[in-house]
């Protein structure tokens, strides 16, 4: 791994970069651990702050330009922001299965989903993990995050089971 291409970056990706981990890594936390208490809801708004920050960065981020300055991940960009939104408007009116549900798809689509993308050759993610001097220490990394964002996610929408494995009902 070589962490030089990101360091050299510009302060835009390197912000959404370094959100994008952190938001990557406590979302995984909240959607693993137990739901609905204290810990929960201060760690489900770090999180929405720390994915409005990856949004907002990636509006000054203009590598890949197919219209003027923008790119269709501008386009997941404004639909992240939306589903924040609607996340978050969902807790408040207490309709926790929606709430539940919007989460979950906002963590696997917007980190997980478009994760994978930024390991393509030519984006930087790609030479962080694939470029250095040893770049299978950087596809085990790779492979593991990916395999792990994803098996937090599908672990995190499971539903919750009683002693006798009746699921809870959603609260």
């Amino acid at each position: 791994m070589n962490f030089e291409p990101l360091l050299t970056a510009s302060p835009a990706i390197q912000i959404h970069a370094f959100a994008a981990m952190l938001a990557f890594g406590l979302g995984g936390l909240v959607l693993f651990r137990r739901k609905g208490d204290r810990l929960h809801r201060m760690g489900g708004r770090i999180w929405a702050g720390l994915m409005l920050a990856v949004c907002l960065s990636s509006f000054f981020i203009h590598t890949i330009r197919m219209v003027g300055p923008w790119s269709p991940i501008h386009l997941l960009s404004l639909a992240t922001l939306y589903a924040l939104w609607r996340g978050v408007t969902m807790a408040r009116l207490r309709r926790i299965a929606d709430h539940r549900r919007t989460m979950q798809l906002t963590y696997a689509g917007a980190l997980v989903a478009a994760g994978f993308f930024t390991f393509m050759p030519g984006r930087i993610m790609n030479a962080v993990f694939f470029g250095g001097p040893q770049p299978m220490v950087g596809v085990a990394v790779a492979a593991a995050i990916v395999v792990g964002g994803g098996l937090m996610t599908w672990k995190g929408m499971q539903p919750r089971r009683r002693a006798g494995g009746r699921a809870l009902a959603a609260r």
